[in-house]
């Protein structure tokens, strides 16, 4: 069966390792307002809390969603390991963790087969580049916890016809 919002844009908002409400008590504004703008949002996991998890649920268009290694039982119990979502005709995975940088590309095509799309956090560091295969693999960083980058960040992209366009990291001021 073919998606019928293939032809349409489909606004997404990238997120990962919130960690709310270890790093920060909530979500910054901006980010909430993405949220609202949003057709997808989707999150690469270490939530910490499923209160967030509820939030973003009963906001959000669309969630696609997995848990990270500081998820507990609760988070793990609601939430897979890998997600996979056709959105818009984009065959779109996520997953938290993808191993260090070194040959990220060759083990993500090796792991991940048949996607266009792998969004993954862990890191807290921004990353958006393609495997030998041609799999896009996007980490928006962190919106709470910057850890060594100059921002925090997350991500917007538009799917168009089965392609991701219009890709923009977002760096949030410090609070």
């Amino acid at each position: 069966m073919t998606d019928p919002t293939a032809g349409a844009g489909l606004r997404l908002l990238l997120l990962a390792d919130t960690h709310v409400p270890r790093r920060a008590r909530d979500l910054p504004a901006a980010v909430w307002d993405e949220v609202d703008r949003a057709d997808v949002v989707v999150h690469a996991g270490d939530w910490v809390d499923v209160a967030l998890l509820d939030e973003l649920e009963q906001r959000a268009r669309r969630l696609v969603a997995c848990y990270g290694n500081n998820d507990g039982p609760a988070l793990r119990e609601r939430l897979p390991l890998v997600a996979h979502a056709d959105v818009g005709g984009l065959r779109l995975g996520v997953v938290h963790e993808t191993g260090p940088a070194g040959g990220r590309e060759q083990r993500c095509d090796a792991a991940h087969r048949g996607l266009d799309v792998l969004v993954f956090g862990h890191s807290h560091i921004p990353w958006d580049t393609r495997t030998p295969a041609g799999m896009r693999l996007l980490n928006p960083g962190s919106p709470t916890d910057r850890r060594r980058q100059t921002a925090c960040t997350y991500t917007t992209a538009t799917v168009h016809d089965g392609a991701l366009v219009d890709v923009v990291l977002h760096a949030l001021p410090r609070r």
